[in-house]
């Protein structure tokens, strides 16, 4: 059972074709290229270089200190084993 066309139904009809027709343009814009990206300035290179070589720096500093670190620890095990062994030797000496 469908209703009988009416006025006001072909008139809505019509309205929303016209609508979706004029929209599409709208909608789909062809897409614009880019421009390209400005090279950077001067001040701009400056900034840049002065955080890489702030980061450089900071990377020595680190690892200086895990190099100090590692020397350390070793130190400190070898100074162990020695005086283990000398109190080996100082109780073999003493006979117990």
């Amino acid at each position: 059972m469908s209703a009988p066309m009416t006025r006001r139904n072909l008139l809505g009809f019509f309205g929303l074709a016209a609508l979706s027709l004029a929209a599409q343009p709208l909608l789909s814009e062809a897409a614009q290229a880019q421009p390209a990206p400005l090279p950077p300035t001067g001040t701009e290179r400056r900034v840049e270089r002065r955080v890489a070589r702030t980061a450089r720096r900071q990377n020595r500093r680190i690892r200086r200190v895990e190099r100090r670190q590692m020397r350390r620890e070793g130190r400190m095990a070898r100074r162990a084993v020695r005086r283990q062994g000398r109190a080996i030797r100082r109780d073999i000496r003493q006979g117990m």
